[in-house]
């Protein structure tokens, strides 16, 4: 028998075996519940880590619209009133915008504007960011400090204080400040050429009036060869140079003016798969509050430029030969 036999005085006898048993069920039983359960708290921990990660990417997404358009009561204010504008430049812009997106311009531009390049050692690369000063304005200033680079800053007009001290960290860390447009509104400013001058000549002022600089470059709002207007572009063209003014494209883009989401990674391939091929390399990047992966990108790509041959990264100067979509002649 398994079990002692017991007695209990009165004739009855009890087995121990079955007092033993149920014992230890209980504690078996015991431990799988406590098992269940902190698998259920795992599960229910994982979910609720991830459900915080959607949330934090949708507000990021709200802070950048907001940053962007203001309140729903001053995006829809004239901009005279407070310098927001209801349909203030967005990614977006850019990939309607029915430019050539077949990459041939890039290999045009280079032929016919970087001939003076070609017997050189020296691969000149400029990163040029569009559509800033935003809240990540500083974190690039930062990553190029860093590293020792300087980079051109083709900027829209923001009159927000905050804005104001980054245009002149911009310049007071030695990097080449240009214009990009004061609203960058495309229905407006691609009206005709008043309409264009009437505003880059409100966004040179108004740097001048911060920087004390008096503006040189500028890039089109969609690059020379945006369609989006009902001007010709080569009627713009024309009053910069009437204006000594210098416009400048790309001819290597980071792919980070889309509206969507891209990954830091596609950032750096988009940036580094064809630079060797260019002795001037323009890499068209964006400055703006949700453009988060471009600044992540920014430190690897100028490690990995920094690391190939006969190769500088520089601002634009008076002696930069530009890349241009569209001849200036």
């Amino acid at each position: 028998m398994s079990g002692a036999d017991i007695n209990d005085g009165a004739g009855h006898r009890e087995h121990t075996g079955f007092i033993k048993r149920p014992a230890g069920f209980i504690n078996i039983a015991i431990m799988l519940i406590l098992a269940v359960v902190c698998v259920f708290l795992g599960i229910r921990l994982y979910m609720a880590r991830k459900e915080l990660a959607r949330l934090q990417t949708r507000s990021e997404e709200a802070m950048a619209f907001y940053d962007m358009y203001g309140d729903g009561a001053n995006a829809m204010k004239d901009p005279s009133e407070d310098g927001r504008y209801d349909d203030m430049y967005t990614a977006d812009s850019v990939t309607v915008s029915k430019r050539d997106k077949s990459g041939n311009y890039a290999r045009d531009s280079y032929d016919s504007e970087g001939s003076i390049y070609r017997n050189s050692d020296i691969r000149k690369v400029y990163l040029t960011f569009d559509d800033g000063p935003s809240s990540n304005t500083g974190r690039i200033l930062d990553i190029l400090a860093e590293n020792d680079v300087k980079a051109t800053f083709f900027v829209v007009g923001k009159e927000e204080e905050e804005y104001q001290a980054l245009y002149k960290r911009i310049v007071d860390e030695g990097h080449t400040l240009g214009m990009h447009s004061y609203s960058h509104k495309y229905d407006e400013i691609y009206q005709s050429v008043d309409s264009y001058a009437e505003d880059l000549s409100r966004l040179q002022e108004f740097l001048y009036d911060i920087t004390g600089v008096w503006c040189r470059y500028c890039r089109f709002p969609g690059g020379s060869s945006n369609t989006t207007g009902q001007v010709d572009m080569h009627e713009l063209i024309d009053y910069l140079n009437e204006q000594d003014i210098t416009y400048f494209d790309w001819n290597i883009s980071s792919g980070d003016a889309s509206g969507g989401y891209i990954s830091k990674d596609a950032i750096l391939r988009n940036c580094l798969d064809t630079l060797s091929e260019y002795k001037t390399a323009v890499i068209l990047m964006h400055d703006a509050s949700n453009k988060n992966t471009t600044v992540e990108a920014l430190p690897e790509l100028i490690e990995k430029i920094k690391a190939m041959e006969d190769t500088v990264i520089v601002p634009v100067t008076e002696d930069t030969e530009p890349i241009q979509h569209i001849s200036n002649e």
